[in-house]
């Protein structure tokens, strides 16, 4: 008990001096705060998973210099931008249903990363420590000494025991594990948006947004991967299907990752980002992702898993016009037959009008709000 009552005590000053967002966190929670926003987990020291994972970003990348995530490592950069860990708890672990997509084909659903890399939220915990296009560290070794020699050991103690940090394997489960816990508390996923308040009847939504939730559901088809309504047990709307799909997404030439040296990108601008396909060896899903969850997507730009697009008018321009000749986009990195076209997808003949009432319709997906 007094093993405990020290780590509350520790976990309390360095929450403070972290800025504590919310306010119930458990103790396991509470440790996965700390190792999420420690910035002594990576080598060089620097990084912690909040720097590409800000609260004030909506637990998206903050950075607005790239498009796609850099590592602690100045001259690294991912292929990816780094997509919300909120409300990725909510995933389904990676599996493939069959029957469904293009041609009755199969898609995958679930799991974490964009290609479903990692299984479930457990796994991808673990990933980002040892990538060295991301916290850089050499083993797992290194990162449990850190985490032994830090200031909050004692919690960690306290919460896994007094030898849990003594075996590295399970040590560092351990420390994935409570980053989990982390992500999966009420801080990270919070339900708050004003589109959450007005399913409950407590907010409303302008002209605008009331259309914008219109066309949303009917002549946009956003909801058909990103419902916007709340599931059968009651819970809200993840504004997703967690299925993965390739929507024709172009390459983006200002991606950092095309210079990266041989080592890292053997391809150079040749590299074309396969996604799913690669994740499971099977050709028929190269160029598909997961559909991202769109709550708080105001927030977090750049859009597209390759930060293509800059801004919400823009992406909603390209789910319109996509398939019009004559419109600006380029061709798709993968140009397959698993692009979604159905119902119209590409060339919804949305006004100019009406994509501004589905982008002022997104504004309202956004945390925080005080009704």
């Amino acid at each position: 008990m007094r093993l405990l009552t020290v780590g509350i005590v520790i976990v309390a000053i360095m929450l403070m001096g972290a800025g504590a967002l919310a306010q119930d966190l458990m103790p396991r929670e509470q440790l996965g705060k700390l190792l999420f926003f420690d910035t002594n987990l990576s080598t060089p020291t620097g990084m912690s998973c909040a720097t590409c994972h800000d609260p004030e970003a909506a637990f998206a990348d903050p950075r607005p210099d790239f498009p796609t995530s850099q590592g602690i490592v100045p001259t690294r950069f991912g292929s990816r931008n780094a997509p919300t860990v909120a409300y990725s708890s909510f995933s389904p672990e990676f599996r493939f249903l069959p029957n469904m997509g293009p041609m009755n084909r199969g898609v995958y659903e679930g799991g974490q990363n964009w290609d479903g890399k990692a299984t479930n939220l457990f796994e991808q915990a673990k990933l980002p420590f040892l990538n060295r296009l991301e916290m850089n560290n050499p083993n797992k070794k290194s990162v449990v000494l850190k985490v032994k020699h830090g200031p909050y050991a004692a919690l960690f103690a306290a919460v896994y025991g007094r030898d849990a940090l003594k075996g590295v394997e399970g040590a560092y489960d351990q420390i994935a594990d409570a980053i989990v816990a982390y992500e999966s508390s009420s801080e990270v996923n919070q339900f708050s948006s004003r589109y959450d308040y007005y399913l409950k009847g407590i907010a409303a939504l302008s002209d605008q947004e009331m259309r914008g939730l219109a066309l949303f559901e009917t002549k946009g088809d956003c909801a058909r991967c990103h419902r916007s309504r709340p599931a059968a047990d009651g819970t809200p709307p993840m504004f997703t299907s967690r299925h993965h799909a390739n929507v024709g997404v172009p390459r983006n030439p200002s991606s950092p990752f095309y210079t990266l040296p041989p080592p890292i990108n053997p391809l150079g601008y040749n590299f074309v980002e396969l996604g799913t396909g690669a994740t499971v060896g099977d050709p028929w899903h190269n160029g598909r992702v997961k559909i991202p969850t769109l709550r708080n997507i105001a927030k977090t730009a750049p859009y597209m898993h390759n930060g293509v697009f800059s801004d919400l008018t823009t992406v909603v321009s390209f789910y319109n016009t996509r398939d019009v000749q004559g419109a600006p986009w380029d061709p798709p990195e993968v140009d397959h037959p698993n692009i979604i076209r159905m119902n119209n997808l590409g060339n919804l003949g949305l006004l100019e009008q009406e994509v501004e009432d589905i982008v002022a319709f997104l504004h309202t997906f956004s945390d925080g709000y005080e009704p």
